[in-house]
């Protein structure tokens, strides 16, 4: 299966620095500052029928993500989006998730890199589905991480940096090890977050409650479902949650670009219904990134 080759020993084209190269040349120094202090920012996309949804959008917050990060991406929103179609040609890529990142170079090697070439890449491959079609139709299992979302005066929380997953990736791993799919994450004043690399809505009495993103990404697909429950005059509440509606919620969803919206089953030993208001957010979801391709097409 194409899945189980490893990423650096695929066929196919990159696009690296301005131009399409061979997939297994597209590598780095072992000494660039991306790798050692985590200076690179990224996004993840998905086309759909040749179409990447809302491209702009996410080519826009790359840009504003290493603004944060106090570099400049030396190529345009507009060139990165031709470069992204490129890539996605090159490849053969219809239904597909695209992956640009930009990362400090390797000229200085300290926590200072103010001189360093800011790189970009662009990748592009077949991916269905984030969690089996077993586990979004029965609901994925969510464990409680015990890593918390930090603060935004520790961390640059509006950006999508490297740097603030490596705390998901230890608790995927950890949930992983204990028999779940993924994790959920508080914030570090306690109130739930999101999950490792999703974001959350609970249902309570048809209603939608989904967390205050101040300390974490308000990812593209948790405003897209926001505005498509509301066009089906669903109330939609961005408010603080905390353990007791965890507890109390009718149904659980998470959202993201990989994720697209997957229904919750269970977190930690609280149960869910894959439910009728999932569902819809589900049909509509998929509903409005079809229509979107074809809009474009």
């Amino acid at each position: 299966m194409a899945d189980l080759v490893p990423f650096d020993a695929r066929e196919g084209k990159i696009w690296y620095d301005g131009k399409l190269v061979d997939w297994q040349d597209a590598k780095l120094h072992v000494l660039s500052h991306g790798l050692h202090y985590a200076s690179a920012v990224f996004e993840g996309e998905r086309s759909y029928g040749g179409h990447i949804f809302k491209v702009r959008e996410h080519g826009e917050r790359l840009h504003r993500s290493a603004d944060i990060l106090g570099f400049r991406i030396p190529y345009s929103v507009e060139t990165l989006e031709k470069a992204r179609y490129e890539v996605m040609k090159a490849n053969d890529i219809v239904d597909g998730y695209i992956r640009p990142i930009a990362w400090r170079g390797s000229e200085m090697m300290g926590v200072s890199a103010q001189k360093n070439t800011i790189h970009v890449a662009i990748a592009a491959w077949p991916w269905p589905s984030y969690f089996s079609p077993e586990a979004r139709q029965r609901g994925i299992k969510l464990a409680i991480s015990e890593w918390r979302r930090p603060s935004p005066d520790t961390a640059p929380t509006k950006s999508k940096a490297a740097g603030l997953y490596m705390i998901c990736t230890l608790s995927k791993h950890k949930a992983e090890q204990t028999g779940f799919d993924d994790a959920l994450m508080y914030d570090h004043r306690g109130y739930v977050a999101e999950a490792t690399g999703a974001n959350v809505f609970m249902a309570q009495e048809g209603k939608l409650h989904t967390p205050t993103p101040d300390c974490f990404l308000d990812g593209i697909t948790r405003r897209t479902v926001i505005e498509l429950a509301r066009r089906r005059g669903i109330e939609v509440i961005e408010r603080h949650l905390d353990e007791s509606d965890v507890v109390k919620a009718d149904e659980v969803f998470i959202t993201g670009t990989a994720a697209e919206v997957t229904p919750v089953g269970l977190i930690g030993e609280n149960h869910y219904q894959v439910g009728s208001l999932t569902n819809r957010m589900m049909d509509d979801y998929q509903a409005e990134v079809r229509k979107a391709s074809a809009q474009a097409a």
